[in-house]
């Protein structure tokens, strides 16, 4: 029997953004579940409870409650998360955000693309490496 797909966690509070990034998934044919968090808090909670963990965490940087450095730092303060991969999706440039981001343990920064069919190939690829192609801990 084929175990189900680990699903894609995005922490996401722009209901725009969320709801481009969901269309990406799917024109990528990415069949994962996708759960969907808004601040930092609910994204905690939710991680925390899924099982199996995520594939990979799509992570805002500016949320409510708790921005995502402090989101990204408590995931990789527990044993059960801290080789999780989490993806930093923000809109942010700034080089204090993308350090901060790779000090605190992100697998990777992806600046969101401005341009719709850029962001909507950005998220495709990002959404195709972290659930085909790349191997998680187990």
């Amino acid at each position: 029997m084929t175990p189900l797909p680990r699903p894609v966690l995005l922490v996401e509070d722009n209901p725009d953004d969320e709801q481009l990034t969901l269309r990406s998934l799917r024109k990528a044919k990415i069949t994962n579940p996708v759960f969907v968090a808004r601040n930092g808090e609910e994204a905690l909670g939710l991680l925390f409870d899924l099982k199996p963990l995520p594939a990979v965490v799509l992570l805002d940087l500016k949320l409510p409650k708790l921005d995502g450095f402090e989101v990204l730092r408590e995931i990789r303060s527990r044993p059960k998360t801290k080789t999780l991969p989490v993806v930093i999706l923000t809109s942010s440039s700034e080089d204090r955000d993308i350090i901060e981001s790779y000090d605190s343990g992100a697998n990777s920064y992806v600046r969101k693309p401005v341009d719709f069919k850029q962001f909507v190939d950005a998220v495709s690829q990002l959404g195709l490496y972290w659930t085909l192609v790349n191997d998680p801990p187990p």
